[in-house]
């Protein structure tokens, strides 16, 4: 018979642990000598031990508390089944401690999931607001580009939300999507009216603006006469509907290639006539050169005479191109303005209203310089400085006037 502390092994090979209410038999290992029969069971109590160890090093470490009750009640069954030779007492008393220590655990984990929890649906909650106020914000005018981007961006969220962080109860949950998906539906059907709304006119402005080309290819014909037609309808263009701008950009592309081949047209008639008038050009050169010396005359009847005779010559040679009618007209303006001068300074000096208020102003100016130099005379005599000042500059002011006069 093999004895020891914790058990023995009798001379059938029976196996007994000794506990605190007496021996109780754990088994049989036949075949076997009596160490190696109670080291076996011995070392199933040492393995009960060790998951026992493990088990309060993951309590130390915070491990989920579900997990670890649910492997303290299948170590306690294995403690309380007996199955091996050893202090069985100690191991329950450990898995007493283990149980005190759940509790502590389950208590600290619960708290901090609520807390989660709780952050979680604030989180979350964030999300649904973010978009109902995009929903609030639609208008006629919204950006649905970068707002259909804002609520993609929100819906990627959501999701990774809903990945990374704690479930919450269901009803919350299903009520924070429920208010998600209004407003995402909301913006969903703002966008559809307003595509619709621009189909519409789209259509609208591509019936009226190609009816609007149509009569101007029509005006193709008629070259340059067609340009006033053109313009009309260049005046019904700005008051049609714009489409989007692509299909707005195509339609003008088109429309103003009709108007271009009138102008086209146009500027080869122009340019024709041009060519035609050139002589004139050279005639009329050779008239300003002719008509130039007037801008230094000074007597008004010879030089008027003289302009009467170039402006026949000048109506005579006819037009010039219209590239150089500015330049050439400004000299001749310049030319009639010389003319024109000398006209009013006659006129200036003629004048008899003016002639008779020269006069009246130019006698009583002669008599107050008159009275000045008496005056003068009189400071003179007396040796008065001061007055004698004065009426000096009072009489040559008083000269100045009258030789303004004339």
């Amino acid at each position: 018979m093999t004895d020891k502390p914790w058990g023995r092994v009798d001379a059938e090979g029976n196996v007994y642990c000794r506990t605190a209410e007496g021996e109780r038999p754990v088994g049989a290992y036949p075949d076997v000598s009596g160490d190696e029969a109670l080291a076996f069971f011995e070392r199933k109590f040492g393995d009960l031990s060790l998951a026992i160890s493990l088990l309060e090093q993951r309590l130390k470490r915070g491990a989920p508390a579900a997990d670890l009750q649910a492997n303290a009640e299948t170590l306690r069954a294995g403690v309380v089944a007996g199955y091996g030779v050893g202090d069985f007492a100690a191991l329950e008393k450990r898995l007493d401690g283990i149980d005190a220590e759940l509790s502590k655990l389950q208590d600290a984990q619960t708290e901090q999931s609520e807390e989660a929890t709780a952050a979680a649906v604030a989180e979350r909650t964030s999300i649904v607001e973010e978009i109902e106020k995009l929903a609030s914000s639609v208008t006629e005018s919204s950006n649905w580009k970068s707002l259909g981007a804002s609520v993609d961006a929100l819906f990627i969220q959501w999701q990774e939300h809903q990945k990374s962080n704690p479930k919450f109860p269901k009803s919350v949950a299903n009520d924070l999507w429920k208010r998600f998906r209004t407003a995402r539906s909301t913006i969903d059907h703002g966008r559809r009216t307003h595509f619709a709304q621009v189909d519409a006119r789209n259509k609208e402005s591509k019936s009226a603006k190609e009816e609007l080309i149509k009569k101007a290819e029509a005006l193709s014909s008629k070259g340059a006469s067609g340009i006033p037609a053109y313009r009309a309808l260049l005046d019904d263009w700005k008051l049609a509907p714009r489409a989007g701008r692509k299909l707005d950009d195509a339609l003008w592309a088109r429309f103003k290639a009709a108007g271009d081949a009138l102008y086209s047209a146009k500027a080869a008639e122009v340019a024709a006539e041009d060519e035609s008038f050139g002589e004139n050009l050279k005639v009329k050169e050779a008239i300003l050169l002719e008509a130039e010396p007037i801008l230094s005359m000074t007597d008004r009847t010879q030089a008027r005479n003289a302009l009467t005779a170039i402006a026949k010559k000048w109506d005579a040679a006819g037009k010039v191109p219209r590239s150089a009618m500015k330049s050439i007209e400004d000299r001749m303006r310049k030319i009639e303005a010389a003319v024109r001068k000398l006209d009013e300074a006659h006129w200036d000096a003629t004048n008899p209203e003016r002639v008779a208020r020269q006069s009246g102003l130019a006698s009583a100016l002669t008599d107050k310089i008159a009275k000045l130099e008496s005056e003068l005379a009189g400071a003179q005599a007396a040796n008065d400085e001061r007055k004698i000042k004065e009426i000096s500059a009072a009489l040559e002011t008083q000269k100045s006037w009258l030789t303004v006069l004339g």
